[in-house]
């Protein structure tokens, strides 16, 4: 493990830009769950478990159609526990490292939490390709409208764990509102805040290219369960001959050439390699 945490601090100091990936174990540390199965869903929510409701129904636009005081229960109380989460000491050293790179940096990330930019990072760098819990949208949607949450406070009835009184709704047509987040079997996603996103990080890339800088992959905490973070690292260490740092306590096997796996956390790895 020393031999390997060695190697991956050499070679975040010697590139010119990094590209960081992250799932939900960047969130662990920080005291988040990551709902991993529908163990660890119901732990984080037990009332949930009592009605044997999983996460892939929870974290579904039915939801708010079927049960719009549950839906928003449980992401009312999401969205409040994810504003008052300070962010762990990694994202910071991961800012700092960045700063000190010719080419700069880019985050990509399946997290819906806001953390990274909660941290200091510019939107401008930072690609959430699930989107954000802290804007919204129309349920229908009426339009392509995406808004901030910031006048969003969810009561909540603990018992039934319900949403209480006037529950988020569109200012344009009145109907229920929405986190602007890609759910399961979601038909009514408006990604175009994401999509601008992904069109920015592809100019990055462009430019890391065109420049011929030597780029890094630190990936942290992207699991199995949901590949599209593993995939589209693994994807661009091919693209790019770059080399893939993949931190993970469980799944940190990676079969690429140069590529360096650290079974531990997020903030312990970050603390050792940065």
């Amino acid at each position: 493990m020393n031999e390997a945490i060695s190697r991956a601090a050499t070679l975040l100091s010697e590139a010119d830009a990094i590209l960081i990936s992250a799932g939900a174990g960047m969130s662990v540390d920080s005291g988040l769950p990551d709902f991993r199965g529908p163990e660890g869903f119901w732990k984080a929510y037990p009332k949930l478990a009592n009605s044997g409701l999983r996460f892939e129904e929870m974290a579904n636009p039915a939801s708010f159609l079927r049960a719009p005081a549950l839906a928003w229960a449980f992401y009312g109380h999401r969205l409040e526990r994810y504003r008052n989460t300070e962010p762990h000491s990694g994202y910071t050293r991961l800012l700092n490292l960045i700063g000190k790179k010719t080419g700069s940096g880019f985050v990509v990330t399946s997290n819906v939490d806001g953390a990274f930019e909660k941290s200091g990072f510019p939107d401008s760098q930072i690609y959430e390709i699930h989107g954000s819990i802290h804007r919204l949208q129309c349920c229908r949607p009426c339009t392509d409208a995406i808004w901030p949450a910031t006048e969003v406070n969810v009561e909540i009835e603990q018992e039934s764990f319900r949403a209480l009184g006037e529950l988020p709704a569109c200012p344009r047509c009145g109907s229920l509102a929405r986190p602007n987040i890609l759910l399961f079997s979601d038909g009514t996603w408006i990604a175009r805040r994401s999509e601008a996103q992904g069109r920015r990080f592809s100019q990055w890339l462009a430019n890391v290219e065109r420049s011929g800088m030597r780029m890094v992959i630190i990936e942290i905490g992207a699991g199995t369960a949901v590949p599209s973070i593993r995939r589209l690292s693994e994807d661009m260490s091919l693209r790019f001959s770059a080399p893939l740092i993949r931190i993970n306590p469980a799944e940190s096997q990676c079969e690429l050439t140069g590529s360096v796996s650290l079974s531990m956390g997020g903030q312990d790895a970050l603390k050792r390699v940065i």
